[in-house]
């Protein structure tokens, strides 16, 4: 079973920005579409965006939540097994733990990566 190791996360003020990688332990080429997910405290786990591969290496398929379209940006390097996410003009709502997963066949949740919003 893939698991997925997330990282970059940290402290920032508002309107800073933050990019995280999501590292899979085994090849992502046949895995279409993965996602990006934060959990803040005391609420559920949402999705934040997500990206299909359609097996061109220069397209895709970007998917976004209200709450952060506009603001991050969602790619994958599927020769580093990797799916990255820039988050820009952060704002204090977006404090969460953030990870990573198959939507449509879900795996062990990891760790997760912290990211504090505050001034």
């Amino acid at each position: 079973q893939v698991q997925f190791v997330e990282s970059g996360g940290g402290l920032v003020q508002p309107g800073g920005s933050l990019r995280l990688s999501c590292v899979a332990s085994r090849n992502i080429f046949r895995i279409p579409t993965i996602a990006w997910y934060r959990q803040a405290p005391g609420k559920q786990r949402e999705k934040v965006a997500h990206i299909t591969y359609f097996g061109d290496p220069y397209l895709g398929a970007p998917w976004y939540s209200d709450s952060v379209k506009g603001r991050f940006a969602i790619s994958r390097d599927n020769a580093k097994n990797t799916v990255y996410l820039q988050m820009n003009s952060l704002k204090s709502e977006d404090t969460a733990v953030y990870y990573c997963n198959i939507p449509e066949s879900p795996t062990d949740w990891g760790m997760g990566t912290q990211v504090t919003v505050s001034s």
